[in-house]
């Protein structure tokens, strides 16, 4: 076969390759420890605001 040929089996084995699903990853959440710091010059009133703005948008 010369190169860029096309090659039926070649593509049908991509096919099945490709719809296959690969579920052996491992799905479970991961809790995370830490801490986060925000500046800002907004008071908590102020965001809580924001996000119901947000929320009903």
């Amino acid at each position: 076969m010369s190169m860029g040929a096309y090659d039926d089996e070649e593509h049908e084995r991509r096919e099945r390759k490709n719809s296959e699903v690969d579920a052996s990853f491992d799905d479970d959440r991961h809790q995370y420890r830490g801490e986060v710091e925000y500046d800002g010059d907004e008071s908590t009133e102020e965001l809580l605001d924001q996000f119901e703005q947000i929320q009903d948008s």
